[in-house]
């Protein structure tokens, strides 16, 4: 991704490594501030993991990734390392697939995690090219999370499309929902937007509906978490409500993401593990206080969208509609992973 810094534009990934350390840019401070985080050993990735220094589960599998390969070059027991790394957040499903694969290999666990990276951003790039052929001249997107180069290594799945009709000549307009309670829109989203040149508005979460009624938005596109056997998907708290109020108001509905986020082994979205976060990201905003302190606050970090309001799920294999998932499960775990062994 392109990142101006001083004034000078440089390209970073969202996290590399250079064994045996673990790079990442800290994605709490942004946009304040950034800065690049050293992790020397997999109790450090797990609390990078689980306080969102490294965030979206394309970045977290890829940082997983890494961690096992880390935890190898450190003489460490990498099948508790990968144990310990799983547990940091249950929800995204490319965590667990990238230990996995990792583990897989792990008499050449560097060399594999710098493959399964690779693949990572390969594959958001193909999400950008197919997605481009959504995406009319001039049209209005909502965007809802973060689900850019920064949840993705680089390039990003919902923002991928974006980037690629940008550089088409298309002239895309983003509506960039703030998303609380990390607001992680308006920090993430509008920060990457602003390094791309893509022209953008910020706008409080409630205020979706109305532009969608106004006819402001031509389509949302959005990233995912986890996606199940029949295309139920969870991804960032606020995603259902879009969804909904996309189809009620006649809006397409994407939702952009790689193979490894799907995960056939559940059959419905009733299913998809959901991490409650704590109360404290609900109740304060950088240490300023917002509510009560007697008050508590209920926080599940994700929700979950049925497949009846998706248009279609833009992947590095082409777009799909929820009937046609089956093609992509034939491409299975096994065809993902003997193509990034090929790499």
């Amino acid at each position: 991704m392109k990142i101006n810094i001083d004034g000078k534009t440089s390209d970073f990934k969202a996290v590399w490594y250079e064994e045996p350390v673990i790079k990442m840019i800290d994605q709490r401070i942004l946009p304040e501030s950034f800065k690049i985080v050293d992790i020397r050993n997999t109790k450090e990735l797990y609390d990078a993991i689980k306080d969102m220094t490294v965030r979206g589960a394309p970045s977290i599998g890829a940082a997983a990734a890494y961690g096992v390969a880390q935890a190898r070059a450190l003489g460490k027991d990498i099948e508790e390392a990968g144990k310990l790394i799983k547990s940091a957040r249950p929800t995204a499903y490319d965590l667990f697939f990238a230990v996995d694969f990792v583990l897989q290999h792990k008499e050449e666990a560097s060399r594999y995690a710098e493959k399964y990276v690779d693949s990572i951003v390969e594959r958001s790039r193909l999400i950008g090219v197919n997605g481009n052929e959504l995406i009319g001249n001039s049209k209005k997107i909502l965007t809802h999370c973060n689900a850019g180069a920064l949840a993705s290594v680089d390039y990003g799945t919902a923002l991928s499309p974006i980037r690629k009709a940008k550089e088409s000549g298309k002239n895309p307009f983003v509506w960039v929902d703030e998303t609380r309670p990390r607001l992680q829109g308006a920090r993430l989203t509008a920060w990457e937007l602003v390094q791309e040149g893509i022209e953008h508005k910020v706008i409080a979460d409630n205020a979706a509906g109305f532009l969608m009624y106004r006819g402001q938005v031509d389509l949302a596109i959005v990233g995912a978490d986890r996606i199940t056997k029949n295309g139920d998907f969870a991804n960032k708290i606020g995603t259902y409500e879009k969804a909904v109020l996309a189809k009620e108001n006649g809006v397409s509905f994407y939702v952009a993401a790689p193979l490894s986020t799907f995960d056939f082994s559940i059959e419905n979205g009733r299913d998809i593990p959901i991490e409650v976060r704590s109360e404290e990201e609900v109740k304060d905003i950088k240490g300023m206080a917002i509510s009560p302190r007697e008050s508590h606050a209920y926080n599940p970090a994700f929700d979950v969208t049925p497949n009846r309001y998706v248009t279609a799920y833009i992947t590095e294999y082409g777009v799909y509609k929820s009937s046609e998932l089956q093609k992509l499960k034939g491409k299975g775990k096994e065809s993902i992973i003997e193509q990034i062994g090929n790499i």
